[in-house]
């Protein structure tokens, strides 16, 4: 077969399911028996050379994501440590949820957040109920790093499409996991008790640590920039006074002694050097992310790619397939605990779902393990914590991990009641017709969202303005999707007012308004990035067939369907 017809071969399965790829094959089909030893030879060190640019990309692509969470510390992180030592705040649970949130997309890291939590709840300034939500809320605020590392792919529709929807699967789990349990443990209380019947009688250890990746990244990123993480949980614990004065990024300018590093005698303010940082993380971040890309582009052809897909995506045969996602949700908290980062893990293999190799099946049950793996920094934060409040802290770190057990036999065991695969799907599909839903879903579910429920939580100690403003949004949110469930299930609507949306405004019910309006200001780009037609023209078969596809995707919510019924 020619390289043309593979290519038509690709386009035709990314037409009919964009979510399946066929890899590229291999244009040449000499076997290696039939090269000659210097072909061998070149074929084999072309290999090794682009394996080292892969590992080494992916060494400062992980240094990248270490910088990025540096960044936001220097400029977030007083403001995050302010926000924590607010007590009165965290005696709402709406309201601790929100500062997880916030205060996790702040310093980015769930690590970081849930670990200044464990040591608040040592110090006795917290108390473990009202730090549940906040470790709640911090399982939310670790999944905005792979959704940025996913806009690397914005380039290529249907990579975007697959990679989006991959990281945007560990969004949906942590935020219907939380709408379902925070009432609950409002409610009952079942994670302050569980995990008080489970520490039992733990004893502290205090020189209790591990720390794997990071010795293999700090010699890097220690050299380039140092800050001081202690200062954040100081200011949670303590405040921060009218006059007094604290600095996160470590310099040298009144120290005789000290490590060098390149901000070590800067003037720079924690902003400006935080800016700085933000700026040159994102563009390392971004280059890292299009080498990896097309390496694996290069590497992953013909048999290899077929192989390596096989392997990554395989099902155990017969009755035992059901158990295959469970070895995946073993291996992503493996493979997290080993980084000490969720974040880090699924942002790595983000790309990997863009480019087809891991299916959006897979990577359920993968950032489902990473949640349970990112536990275990809090657990050994707790475990080096010692004094009256060691069970303390060590019933915050297990309620962490109980929360994501609970989420996970909730939305996991059955199939059809996988929900967060069929709403990344929405998620995909959406952001692959309209590129700029992407920073307006970010935006919204990180920063705006959280904000605007916290400023409502926040506005009175008894709720009243949240309830008043939030249940009529939510019971009409919930109306919605009911008539949208019976518009596609029950035949008798198709004779009803509500057989469809058309009678409202177009702006209420569909996105295109808004994409003709940002396009008047991007018209040369148009044609290139946001055209569903492949030459810039929107007919109306194309938007027929693109409402259709939306209106499957709705229909596939809570439908046993085969595409993502996997294991």
């Amino acid at each position: 077969m020619s390289q043309g017809k593979r290519g038509d071969k690709r386009s035709l399965v990314d037409a009919e399911d964009p979510w399946q790829v066929v890899l590229p094959e291999l244009g040449d089909k000499t076997k290696w028996r039939d090269l000659r030893p210097k072909e061998k030879v070149k074929k084999v060190a072309w290999t090794m050379i682009r394996l080292l640019i892969l590992l080494a990309t992916l060494y400062l692509f992980v240094c990248s994501l270490s910088f990025l969470s540096t960044a936001f510390r220097l400029v977030g992180g007083v403001t995050a440590g302010q926000v924590l030592n607010n007590h009165s705040l965290l005696g709402n649970p709406v309201a601790a949820l929100m500062i997880g949130v916030l205060v996790t997309v702040l310093v980015q890291s769930s690590s970081t957040s849930t670990s200044i939590v464990v040591a608040m709840v040592g110090s006795g300034i917290i108390e473990v109920k009202s730090a549940i939500p906040v470790v709640m809320g911090a399982n939310i605020g670790t999944s905005v790093t792979n959704t940025i590392v996913a806009l690397g792919q914005i380039k290529e529709k249907n990579e975007f499409r697959r990679a989006f929807g991959g990281a945007t699967v560990h969004d949906m789990f942590n935020w219907i996991s939380v709408l379902i349990l925070l009432p609950l443990e409002v409610a009952t209380g079942y994670l302050y008790w569980i995990s008080g019947l489970i520490i039992g009688d733990f004893e502290s250890n205090e020189d209790f640590k591990i720390e794997i990746l990071k010795a293999i990244t700090d010699p890097f990123t220690k050299w380039v920039i140092q800050i001081d993480k202690n200062v954040i949980t100081e200011i949670a614990e303590t405040g921060l006074g009218e006059n007094d004065t604290y600095r996160i990024l470590k310099t040298c300018l009144d120290k005789e002694d000290c490590n060098w590093h390149w901000f070590a005698y800067s003037n720079l303010s924690d902003g400006g050097a935080g800016v700085l940082v933000l700026l040159a993380s994102v563009a390392l971040l971004l280059i890292c992310l299009v080498v990896i890309v097309k390496t694996l582009h290069s590497l992953l052809r013909g048999s290899i790619a077929k192989i390596v897909h096989k392997v990554v995506n395989y099902e155990f045969p017969g009755c035992a397939a059901y158990f295959t996602g469970y070895i995946a949700i073993l291996a992503g908290a493996l493979c997290t605990f080993l980084v000490q980062s969720s974040s880090i893990f699924t942002s790595a293999i983000t790309p990997l779902v863009g480019i087809g190799i891991i299916s959006l099946e897979r990577m359920y049950p993968l950032t489902l393990g990473a949640n349970i793996g990112t536990t275990a920094t809090g657990l050994l934060a707790a475990l080096a914590i010692t004094g009256e409040k060691f069970k303390d802290s060590l019933q915050i770190a297990i309620c962490h991990l109980m929360f994501n057990i609970t989420g996970i036999l909730i939305w996991y065991p059955i199939p059809w009641i996988r929900f967060p695969i069929p709403m990344a799907r929405i998620l995909g599909n959406t952001t692959a017709k309209y590129r700029w839903f992407a920073t307006f879903y970010l935006i919204m579910a990180f920063f705006v969202l959280p904000a605007m429920v916290f400023a409502l939580s926040a506005a009175n100690d008894d709720g009243y303005v949240l309830i008043g403003v939030g249940v009529p949004i939510f019971l009409f949110l919930l109306i919605v999707i009911f008539i949208n469930v019976l518009q596609r299930k029950c035949k008798c609507m198709k004779e009803t007012p509500l057989a469809n949306w058309d009678w409202l405004p177009k702006p209420l019910h569909s996105l295109r308004p808004y994409h003709d309006r940002l396009m008047i200001c991007c018209k040369p780009c148009e044609m290139q990035c946001h055209s569903d037609d492949g030459e810039g023209n929107h007919n109306d078969e194309t938007l027929k067939a693109n409402s259709n596809t939306e209106m499957d995707d709705i229909e596939s919510i809570g439908k046993d369907n085969p595409t993502y019924v996997g294991e």
